[in-house]
């Protein structure tokens, strides 16, 4: 595998971002230069061993889940991409606790180069040798040795065999959400997440409402009956429009639609699953289950034109579980609209919103969290860490699985206007995406009509 150059041109990279802020204090504290690293066991990290990352996927959200690995003193901020990290501040425990990045890999050059030059403003060097481009960079920053903490950012359609992959290569590893795109995709992470349970390999999604005080706490008292019985839940995204990367001249199909893969089922799963995964995990997570059935609509209404792809802006969604509970589900991507992102539950003897309160049936309150929350997206992290350095890794392979699957079984009912069931979406032999990947001609998908569009 041939090293990034370091010149490559940046026209064209969506993911702009402001300058990392200095962050001397965090570079004293330990994080080394990648090049001078010594050799560590790749399946273990004793207490006073380093954790050192490999970067799969160098964009905005990569570049963004390193330096909340690292627990960097950071203004990140992604205008474009529609993410933003601002004003992080230095977690002086995980600096300390010997974070290293020694290697980084992505399809594109310059997307690799861009993230360099960020980690280069902390004075972090990554060497030439350990900076792979190209489909299949992946696997050769797998088999660095020094590696033993692999995150994934790459678009979702990738995920589930980059995961196993990395799961084989002995890794422990953090994976951006949702999980997969389609029914094989899910079935191979939940395959990952078991073959990490027996090598003792820690798999945490970035599913990050889990790794929040305020959701914890009271979804426990939630589980343990604080409203009885739970008999339905309602969980929205409703809000404006991404980001969008219009094609530029000599870009082939494959390079236009991985550089704006938001746009594209077959490596995002439509909004639906990309985005709105978050909320449907809290109501999985409250629920203590998953929908068995999904019946849906939705449509595209508001997108102008083919630099939004072929997916749908809108769908709604019932979720039926196995003990009568439904759950509605809205999510929506346009501008000049009302905006909620939110979760709630509604039981025998009370409501909470997932988040920070519980009311019984007469609306009084009987919880309140009120205690200082953490920054979830470091937190993420810190837990795997942590339990990684305890000998006992945090496995959340089967849970992000799940709620990834929750959300296509919505998107296959919308498509196809009837309803999906849990084992059928499960067992799809629907694989979304080309059989081989190079930067050729590629067809633009037909957005689905229902009716018309066959779920198989």
């Amino acid at each position: 595998m041939k090293p990034a150059p370091t010149n490559v041109s940046r026209n064209g990279d969506y993911l702009s971002r402001r300058q990392f802020l200095q962050t001397s204090s965090l570079v004293g504290a330990g994080v080394a230069v990648a090049s001078q690293l010594p050799f560590v066991i790749t399946a273990h990290a004793a207490p006073d061993d380093p954790i050192r990352i490999g970067l799969i996927g160098c964009g905005g959200r990569g570049t963004g889940a390193v330096a909340d690995a690292l627990g960097a003193a950071t203004d990140v901020h992604y205008p474009q991409a529609g993410y933003h990290t601002e004003n992080i501040s230095a977690n002086a425990r995980m600096a300390s606790s010997n974070v290293q990045v020694v290697a980084l890999a992505d399809v594109f050059a310059d997307r690799l180069n861009s993230c360099r030059e960020q980690l280069g403003r902390l004075n972090i060097s990554i060497a030439n040798e350990r900076c792979f481009v190209g489909f299949e960079a992946y696997k050769h920053l797998l088999a660095v040795p020094e590696v033993n903490y692999v995150i994934l950012a790459q678009p979702p359609h990738f995920r589930p065999s980059h995961l196993k992959a990395a799961i084989e290569a002995g890794k422990h590893v953090f994976m951006e959400k949702p999980a997969a795109v389609d029914g094989p995709g899910v079935k191979l992470v939940m395959e990952a997440g078991e073959l990490a349970r027996q090598k003792k390999l820690g798999i945490v999604a970035g599913t990050q409402r889990r790794h929040l005080r305020s959701y914890s706490q009271t979804i426990k008292r939630l589980q343990d009956g604080a409203i009885g019985e739970l008999l339905y839940g309602r969980a929205y995204w409703n809000g404006g429009v991404i980001w969008v990367v219009e094609r530029q001249t000599g870009w082939s199909d494959m390079e236009w639609q991985l550089r704006n893969w938001n746009y594209f089922t077959w490596l995002s799963g439509d909004h639906i699953v990309e985005q709105h995964v978050h909320n449907l995990d809290i109501m999985n997570w409250v629920l203590n289950s998953h929908p068995v059935k999904a019946l849906a609509m939705g449509g595209r209404q508001a997108r102008p034109n083919q630099d939004y792809g072929h997916i749908y802006d809108h769908f709604a969604v019932e979720y039926e579980y196995a003990n009568g509970a439904r759950v509605f589900s809205q999510c929506r991507q346009m501008n000049g609209c009302e905006g909620k992102v939110e979760e709630a539950v509604v039981g025998t003897r009370g409501s909470s919103n997932c988040k920070d309160w519980i009311r019984s049936s007469n609306k009084d309150l009987v919880y309140r969290f009120r205690d200082k929350d953490v920054n979830p997206y470091q937190q993420e992290h810190q837990d795997l860490i942590d339990s990684i350095r305890a000998g006992a890794p945090l496995n959340e392979a089967q849970a992000v699985a799940e709620s990834t699957l929750m959300g296509i079984m919505g998107r296959e009912s919308a498509y196809a206007g009837r309803a999906i069931e849990w084992d059928e979406a499960l067992n799809s032999k629907n694989r979304l995406g080309p059989e081989h990947y190079e930067f050729s001609d590629l067809p633009f998908p037909h957005v689905a009509i229902p009716g018309q569009y066959k779920f198989v």
